[in-house]
């Protein structure tokens, strides 16, 4: 045989699904075999609506004495229809008031996050204006008595509360003086 021969012979063999994953190789083979053909999507479930109730019911005796057997059928058919529209209304505002709540507590998941990072910024930002005054400092030998470390922890404070500009200021004034 040739192979066109065999091949046909193999297209034409009845293909046996055996479980989810065949019916969707299969689906996808298909799909493959053609790939110009457009793939046609469905829809999503389109939301679902209920009759507004009726303005008022004539002739409708309820199940009460003196009711024909015709008459308790359309009572009970008409109250059926109002109980399933007032299951619908509540089922909707529930589903309203949990989207609410979901929303509520995404954006205030949200602002927390903002909140964080914004303080994990700042800090991170005052960190690294210490470490660049640090830098900028000029160091003094270790020889230096007691009176000139006091003294220049007491500088340092000031230099803290002061201004980048103004500590580039006076470290300038500093080394012309000496």
């Amino acid at each position: 045989m040739s192979k066109k021969d065999k091949e046909s012979v193999e297209e034409k063999k009845p293909i046996v699904i055996k479980n989810a994953t065949d019916l969707q190789r299969l689906k996808l083979e298909k799909l493959l075999k053609n790939p110009d053909k457009p793939v046609v999507i469905p829809e999503g479930p389109k939301q679902k609506s209920l009759a507004p109730p009726p303005d008022f019911v004539r002739n409708v005796m309820g199940s009460s004495a003196g009711a024909g057997s015709g008459e308790f059928h359309v009572y009970r058919h008409l109250r059926r229809k109002e109980y399933a529209r007032q299951k619908f209304i509540q089922e909707k505002s529930e589903k309203e008031k949990l989207d609410d709540e979901y929303h509520r507590k995404i954006e205030e998941n949200r602002r927390l996050a903002e909140e964080k990072t914004a303080k994990k910024r700042a800090k991170r930002l005052k960190k690294k204006q210490k470490a660049k005054i640090k830098e900028k400092r000029p160091k003094k030998s270790d020889n230096n008595s007691e009176c000139n470390d006091s003294s220049q922890s007491d500088q340092e404070d000031e230099d803290e509360e002061r201004s980048p500009k103004e500590h580039e200021n006076n470290s300038i004034d500093s080394k012309e003086v000496s």
